[in-house]
């Protein structure tokens, strides 16, 4: 049985009551809290750094998954653990050094994720399997939310189970970008089993709402993928 887990981007938050707004969708049913960190080099848009990430951790106690779309990124991972992340991922594209930066995300005591672009291949997989944690497939391009999912990244998502599948080891494949109540089935079809979603649920009246009827959508989906 396949454990589902669903994300919602705080980027699509309403900033001026932040803290009500982590604590309102973990009561909806969060499993985890998505934390996009963009840096305007990388991604062309400026977002949120170390210091939020800590003035939210008191609030709530589900994981909180930083997302770091910046560049250089090995001088963010300290600060990030620091401030209480429980996952760190950052784009290869971003790291001169692709195991060491993975290897300081374990150092400094959270689960490591490597994010793949529309774009960019799995190739990188082959050679750092044994020290992720998580996946994560981007179904849009990064830097801005309320995109539409990019329908070849299905592709991609499929290929991405089939090399955790062949590793024997437990590694969240997580998809960002568009996931919606109408697409999460789909997309957990095709083998991701974490699901960020930002607009689909910041952008509803009623968190709860959305997130069961996205579980809902799941509870169809046979899959062969086991925790």
């Amino acid at each position: 049985m396949t454990t589902y887990r669903i994300a919602p981007s705080i980027l699509s938050a309403d900033f001026a009551q932040l803290g009500k707004e982590v604590r309102d969708v973990v009561a909806a049913g969060a499993d985890m809290i998505h934390f996009d960190v963009m840096d305007n080099h990388y991604v062309p848009n400026l977002t949120i750094g170390p210091m939020v990430c800590s003035a939210i951790r008191p609030l709530v106690k589900v994981p909180i998954d930083v997302h770091l779309m910046v560049k250089p990124v090995d001088r963010l991972v300290p600060d990030f653990a620091k401030a209480g992340a429980d996952i760190i991922s950052f784009h290869p594209e971003a790291s001169e050094h692709i195991d060491r930066t993975l290897q300081l995300i374990h150092d400094n005591g959270c689960k490591a994720g490597l994010v793949f672009n529309p774009a960019t291949p799995l190739d990188y997989l082959l050679h750092v399997m044994d020290k992720l944690d998580l996946i994560l497939i981007m179904s849009v391009n990064p830097g801005f939310g309320g995109q539409s999912f990019i329908p070849h990244a299905l592709k991609k998502i499929e290929t991405a189970r089939a090399m955790i599948d062949s590793s024997g080891r437990q590694i969240m494949l997580e998809v960002d970008g568009g996931i919606k109540v109408e697409n999460i089935a789909e997309v957990a079809r095709a083998g991701a089993d974490t699901f960020v979603s930002g607009s689909a649920i910041f952008n509803e009246p009623d968190y709860a709402t959305v997130i069961r009827q996205m579980r809902e959508q799941l509870n169809t989906v046979v899959s062969p993928i086991s925790d």
